[in-house]
């Protein structure tokens, strides 16, 4: 096989002054639009000093999809189909996403991995797995300050009759060619995200819960029984906010990223749903063989007041039910990686440390591992999705749990966004933090985790604390 055999991507750089943000608007209502929006701050670093933030990634226009919803066929081996089909092409030295497979893998699609029945009510649906093959992406990398547009010229069949290097260049130039051309169109000025701000007070006065205060507080109750009877260990229990919709939904997502940014934000608009997420939470990342995932258990609020601040993060890092909360999350994800990982190679790089964010205070903890050789990233998927985090342990007792006492489907919330890059890198968060649009209401559901240690109303109160930062987005 000679140079000329091999399909390389077509790649352009962008000017210095680009940013995804400015031209986002263009995309936000095209088909699959999916903004990986890694908002850069000064709090969360990588070891090593890079930033936690560093990549960015815009794209929209799937060459194929997947959409299922609960009750229908098993998606599962479909995206073990996709991803074994995957088109493997790269350019070194650039942001790992270059094109691949994409979208939202909702909590419910757990249903089809384990025997956990779904929550009762599914009154607002939304698909259990939206995904699509993208073709072309423009990445940028925050630390270098660098963009470039790359497309793959992915045809969408599984086996193309023309798949040959010439005719993929063709169709790879043809739709760089075509997203420039919308790129030279002047973006209108996107409204001041931070005009018009409301206190998150004011903003609770429209909105209703599928939980009153007493029957959260009951649930709650209901678990430490549980837990105590030797059922689990923790369980998460969330309330489903709404309020209904009163923007478009890249007018607000403006709103969520400039009030509460995250490293691991998303935007994705997909078909009679939007899905709008401020997660500062990774699942899983794939990088070189190397799988790494970031749980998150233990929660403060950030006040504004340093003094103050600093005195909730010591009550927070010497809490022993919000250490016991984290270690017992992180024990179940070092067991889901061995299920897929070389023997010996997962460990905990980081136990507990701390996290700032704009309206919170977490407890994160990093387990890492050497995914063996013959496990796929879906393998991965499968053996750890839901996140431990957002179930509780043991995983499956928990989910069930959650199945009985939550009013409904939790929907996107709780499920995952990510990517599977054609270079074999993927990334996956943890859908926390998180706004569904659908059917002209937007569904805030925000939780916690619940031990033997628990107090029904500190419970109760630490969602709305990780509500806060989405309600004072709302006019």
């Amino acid at each position: 096989m000679t140079q000329d055999d091999i399909f390389q991507p077509v790649v352009r750089e962008l000017p210095r002054e680009f940013s995804i943000e400015l031209v986002f608007e263009a995309f936000a209502s095209r088909p699959g639009c999916l903004w990986f929006d890694s908002v850069p701050t000064n709090d969360q670093k990588e070891r090593g000093g890079l930033p936690l933030a560093r990549y960015s990634f815009l794209m929209s226009d799937p060459v194929k999809t997947l959409s299922v919803q609960l009750g229908d066929e098993n998606p599962w081996p479909t995206i073990q189909k996709w991803c074994s089909e995957l088109q493997q092409s790269k350019s070194e030295n650039l942001p790992p996403m270059q094109g691949g497979i994409a979208g939202l893998i909702g909590y419910e699609a757990a249903s089809w991995l384990e025997a956990v029945p779904p929550a009762k009510n599914n009154d607002l649906p939304t698909p259990a797995v939206s995904l699509g093959l993208y073709d072309w992406v423009i990445a940028t990398d925050h630390h270098d300050q660098r963009s470039w547009l790359i497309s793959q010229g992915f045809s969408g069949a599984p086996h193309p009759i023309d798949d040959s290097v010439v005719k993929r260049t063709a169709r790879a130039i043809a739709k760089a060619n075509k997203i420039e051309a919308i790129l030279a169109v002047p973006c209108k000025p996107t409204r001041h995200a931070s005009a018009g701000l409301r206190s998150e007070a004011r903003t609770r006065d429209r909105v209703t819960s599928n939980f009153t205060s007493e029957a959260f507080r009951s649930a709650v109750e209901e678990i430490v029984d549980r837990i105590r009877n030797g059922d689990s260990f923790q369980v998460n229990l969330a309330q489903r906010l709404l309020h209904p919709a009163v923007l478009p939904s890249s007018e607000l997502y403006h709103r969520l990223r400039s009030i509460n940014p995250a490293p691991y934000s998303v935007y994705y608009h997909g078909e009679g749903f939007d899905v709008l997420s401020c997660s500062p939470e990774s699942f899983l990342k794939v990088a070189d063989g190397t799988v790494e995932t970031r749980p998150i258990k233990g929660t403060v609020p950030r006040t504004g007041d340093n003094a103050t601040d600093e005195r909730y993060a010591e009550a927070l890092l010497q809490s022993k039910k919000d250490r016991a909360e984290n270690i017992m999350i992180v024990d179940l994800m070092r067991n889901d990686l061995s299920r897929v990982c070389e023997d010996d190679s997962v460990e905990v790089l980081k136990l507990c440390g701390l996290e700032k964010y704009q309206f919170v205070q977490h407890l994160v903890s990093i387990v890492q591992g050497r995914l063996r050789p013959e496990c796929s990233v879906v393998d991965l998927l499968k053996a750890c999705f839901p996140g431990g985090s957002i179930t509780g342990a043991p995983k499956i007792e928990a989910m069930r749990t959650i199945a009985e006492l939550e009013p409904h489907t939790r929907g996107a919330y709780c499920g995952s966004m990510g990517y599977i890059s054609c270079t074999g890198h993927a990334e996956f968060n943890i859908l926390i933090r998180t706004l569904t649009a659908s059917a002209g209401q937007w569904q805030i559901p925000v939780g916690g985790g619940v031990t033997a240690r628990s107090i029904p109303e500190h419970e109760e109160a630490e969602t709305w604390t990780k509500a806060e930062g989405m309600l004072r987005a709302i006019p």
